[in-house]
């Protein structure tokens, strides 16, 4: 049987070399796939197997007919020697375009380590994994084996509700946050009041894959998704002259796809927490304001009050106090 790769550069060659005058036809039929790759061989080269010229019309006529029986190269999808590549287009995501190509996200990431999803540039060129999605279907991607910011460390937790306000320096320091650990149990339990195990279980290796890739503390993730969201995946968008969808209400991200939940639960906790090319994330306000509460009020406001960080500024006023208290492990009513 013809050999896809073979035939698909000897085609590529043959329709873009000039083959010259006109010579004798060849009197051979092509009559399977394995004898028109022969053809296309010489074809290539400008000569049949007994020296003589191709007529160009028949080279053309043959390089129709092949192309009829194999897929040439796309222009926005094609093959190098050892990996495939991929243009991106206006509207590409990585979960976009691992729906459309079939990979998993995790494996798209991995491929272009020094690529930011929430970034991408229409014609960009970015790697893609070889051989599709190995993720054996609803078979979540392990987590990433280090490099998790917050994942150690940290108090036991509990207690009750504490009413901080003020300026950042009036917060609970990092320091005394409770452990990582602590807080996915508490905060899973809330989770599958709405999610299903297996959606917790991916919403849990998302926030540290996310952590991993992004430095944001995992904590922090981990409490911004319970605030918004409760963990809920099949949340819905609010809109208050932005649009914003998913786990985290991210601005302008993606929203839950049950067709692709590990890809959309990934991409909703990547647009919250490295932002969108529309607006931005915990990443990028953590940079701007040097801590995570200001960061916090900055998501949820778009401005911080620095004096006083429940000012709502048009927003949620005990937001940063909530969150404060959820990253200490304090428990209360309705939380």
């Amino acid at each position: 049987m013809l050999d896809p790769e073979y035939s698909q550069q000897r085609l590529f060659n043959a329709l873009t070399e000039d083959k010259g005058s006109a010579e004798p036809l060849p009197t051979a039929k092509t009559e399977t796939a394995q004898e028109m790759g022969a053809y296309a061989e010489h074809a290539s080269e400008g000569m049949t197997e007994d020296g003589s010229r191709w007529h160009l019309k028949a080279h053309n006529q043959l390089v129709r007919l092949l192309c009829s029986i194999v897929k040439l190269p796309s222009s926005r999808s094609y093959k190098t020697k050892d990996k495939m590549s991929y243009t991106i287009q206006s509207g590409d995501t990585f979960w976009a375009i691992a729906q459309k190509l079939g990979v998993s996200v995790d494996a798209l990431q991995a491929a272009n380590p020094g690529v930011n999803p929430s970034l991408l540039q229409i014609g960009q060129t970015i790697n893609l994994p070889g051989g599709g999605n190995n993720n054996g279907g609803d078979k979540p991607s392990p987590p990433p084996s280090g490099g998790i910011v917050g994942a150690t460390g940290g108090s036991n937790g509990g207690g009750d509700f504490v009413p901080y306000s003020g300026p950042a320096s009036a917060y609970p320091d990092p320091s005394q946050w409770a452990s990582y650990t602590f807080l996915w149990a508490q905060n899973s339990r809330l989770m599958l009041l709405n999610s299903s195990p297996h959606e917790v279980d991916l919403i849990h290796r998302a926030i540290e894959t996310v952590s991993a890739s992004s430095g944001v503390d995992v904590r922090c993730i981990l409490v911004i998704i319970v605030q918004e969201s409760g963990g809920n995946v099949r949340v819905g968008s609010t809109n208050n002259g932005v649009h914003n969808p998913g786990l985290m209400q991210s601005h302008n991200g993606v929203s839950f796809n049950p067709a692709d939940p590990e890809g959309s639960i990934l991409q909703m906790v990547r647009d919250g927490t490295e932002g969108t090319r529309h607006g931005d994330g915990l990443k990028q306000l953590l940079a701007r304001y040097g801590n995570y509460y200001e960061a916090f009020r900055g998501y949820n406001s778009g401005s911080v009050n620095k004096g006083d960080l429940n000012d709502p500024v048009g927003a949620t006023g005990n937001y940063v106090q909530k969150a404060a208290n959820r990253l200490m492990g304090h428990s209360w009513a309705g939380m």
